[in-house]
Formats: C-alpha cells, sequence, structure tokens
C-alpha cells in the first residue's frame, strides 16, 4: 500500500517560527501564507515536459475502461439472477471500491497534465489522502473476504448455502469497511493535526500520506510509528487471512481426484491471480522508495501504475477465467444491442 511508505527522519525538526517567517518573506509568490498553508501544490511529473500527453493519453483510456468494465461487473451482478452467489455480491463490492479508489487521484492528476500548476485546497488534500489510503486497504480487506468465500465453497460445499447467507455476507462486507476506517483513520488524522506553515510542494502525483508529513513544521516521529503499526495490521491481517484460507483449501484437495482439483482451481484462478498481482505491485511500489537511485519521476509512475493496476485488471480477469460472468455480460450486451436497433427501427417508420 503505497500511501503508508514510512519515511523515517533523524533530523532535527523545523523550527515553525523560522519557517513561518520565510513563507512571510515568500507570500508573494502566492505558494504560503503568512498564517500557516491554505494549499497544496502538487508537482507530478511536470518535469517531463510535453511527454506529460503520452501518459495523460494512456491513463484516460484506462480510467475509461476502469470504470466501463467494473461499472459493467456492477451492473450484471446486480440485474441477472444468475449471478446469485456470494461470489458476485463480494465481486461487485471490489468493483465498486476500485471505481472509487482510481477516481479518488485519476482526475486530479489527468487535469495536472493540462495546467502548468496543479494546486489542491488543504481540505481537500487531506480528503483525497484519507479516501485513496481508505479504499486501498478496503480493497484488500474485501479480497480477505473472497478468500473466505472460496474456502467455504470448496471445503464445505454442502453447508455452502446455509453459511453464506445475506445476513453473513452483509456483515463481511461491513467487517471489511470497519477494518479498514480502524486502520486508516488514526494515521490520517495525526498527520491532518501537524502545523503546516510552508513549503507546500507536494513531491508526488498526488496528496500522497507520507509526502506531505514531509511538508509539517514539527517532529514526525511519532505519526511515523503509528503509520507503521497500522500499516502492518492492515497488511498483515488481510495476507495471513488470504494465505491461511488457501492453505486450507490446498489441504482440502490434496486427497481429491484430478478433476476435483482442477475444478476447484478453476473456483479460485481469478481471485489469487488478482491477489497475486495486488501484492506483487505493492511490492513493486516499497522497493521503487527503498532503492535510492530511483529518480522522482519513475518512483510516480510506478506509484501510478500500482494504484490503476488491479482495478485495470480485476474485469479483465474475472471476465476471461470466469464462465458465468462472460456469457452474463455477453447476454447484457446482447439486450443492449437489441433495444438500440429496435429504437432505431421505431425512429425509422416514425
Amino acid at each position: 500500500m503505497e500511501l503508508f511508505q514510512v519515511h523515517i527522519s533523524l533530523e532535527r525538526p523545523r523550527d515553525p517560527h523560522v519557517t513561518l517567517s520565510n513563507s512571510r518573506r515568500s507570500s508573494s509568490n502566492g505558494t504560503r501564507e503568512s498564517d500557516g498553508v491554505s494549499f497544496f501544490i502538487i508537482q507530478g511529473l511536470t518535469s517531463l515536459g510535453d511527454k506529460q500527453m503520452i501518459l495523460f493519453v494512456f491513463l484516460l483510456l484506462g480510467y475509461i475502461i476502469i470504470l466501463g468494465g467494473n461499472s459493467m461487473i456492477i451492473f450484471v451482478a446486480l440485474t441477472d439472477p444468475k449471478l446469485s452467489s456470494p461470489m458476485y455480491f463480494f465481486l461487485s463490492n471490489l468493483s465498486f471500491v476500485d471505481m472509487f479508489y482510481t477516481t479518488t487521484t485519476i482526475p486530479k492528476m489527468l487535469s495536472s497534465f493540462l495546467s502548468d500548476t496543479t494546486t489542491i485546497s488543504f481540505l481537500g488534500c487531506f480528503l483525497q489522502m484519507h479516501f485513496f489510503v481508505y479504499l486501498s486497504v478496503t480493497s484488500r480487506a474485501i479480497l480477505t473476504v473472497m478468500a473466505f468465500d472460496r474456502y467455504v465453497a470448496i471445503c464445505n460445499p454442502l453447508r455452502y448455502t446455509s453459511i453464506m447467507t445475506w445476513p453473513t455476507r452483509l456483515l463481511l462486507i461491513a467487517g471489511a469497511w470497519s477494518f479498514s476506517t480502524f486502520c486508516t483513520l488514526p494515521p490520517v488524522i495525526i498527520t491532518w493535526m501537524e502545523p503546516y506553515c510552508g513549503p507546500n510542494v507536494v513531491r508526488h502525483g498526488w496528496c500522497d500520506l507520507s509526502s506531505v508529513r514531509q511538508l509539517a513544521c514539527a517532529d514526525t516521529s511519532v505519526d511515523n510509528i503509528v503509520s507503521l503499526s497500522f500499516a502492518l495490521v492492515a497488511l498483515l491481517t488481510t495476507g495471513v487471512l488470504i494465505l491461511t484460507s488457501y492453505v486450507l483449501i490446498g489441504f482440502s484437495i490434496w486427497m481429491k481426484g484430478v478433476t476435483q482439483r482442477l475444478k476447484a482451481f478453476r473456483t479460485c484462478a481469478a481471485h489469487l491471480t488478482v491477489v497475486t498481482i495486488s501484492y506483487t505491485s505493492s511490492s513493486f511500489v516499497y522497493i521503487s522508495y527503498r532503492v535510492g537511485n530511483f529518480s522522482p519521476e519513475v518512483r510516480i509512475i510506478v506509484a501510478v501504475v500500482y494504484a490503476v493496476l488491479t482495478p485495470f485488471l480485476n474485469p479483465v480477469i474475472y471476465s476471461l477465467r470466469n464462465k458465468e460472468l462472460r456469457d452474463s455480460i455477453r447476454r447484457t450486451l446482447s439486450r443492449f444491442r437489441s433495444a438500440v436497433s429496435a429504437t432505431k427501427d421505431i425512429n425509422t417508420v416514425s
């Protein structure tokens, strides 16, 4: 989770009085306020110059596919009676989270490619920060719930419908959102409470938690420890539970025949692929922050790819590996084409 990257510094904290006096002298450039920071400037990838337009096109296309693909999954899961199983309920929730997760950052970043300077209000910055990290943890929590769903479906197939009832589904989803609130709210609140008196240039593509915290006019050692603690809780809890589910699934199918093993693998393939991509991409982000020879531009691009990759691939992976979902999308598109053709015929006759 890129927002939980922690930069622990042993330098002496800046004197807020000195910074404040400097901000008074430089307030004429519009980047600092004499009574503290009222907005932030997102540095982004301005140093790339005209090359930004290439990234703009790719990011815009990716964002359109994310919205379209995940919207389609939500629509068919809600309207197709054949997709009434708990797995599609959880998948539609994951698609909903992925859509809003990317929406917290991509539109603002797209606008930054079209302007020389990108600013965001103090409140807007922290709202963006909160929802980005909150929805990031929520997506992992829902993936954990989906792993439990696969465990019940494979290891207790006869009791699956009696266990995964509507109240159980709602309880699991509520638990995922509550767990995310518990893990993300304290670090964001602590960062919000720090004094910010300048400078106000966020060296990132959006209001990244650690990047904004570096601008605080106070010692942030406690903030770093708190963020690291909650990051470990979020990552280890979801990771261990997902791993445990698949270990139990592995033990369950070990003594079964080849046909049953293949069926179990097909049942888990899409989810296991998404989980692998999610944790692998987050590892690359972590490495890019720790390796010193990566330029800031490369780190921002890696963070953007991480933020977009899983929401982009989720609908693709589930559509390719899940026959029921694939057939449902075909039926939906066929009905849509029929409706469009009927409308054209009516307009022609009239």
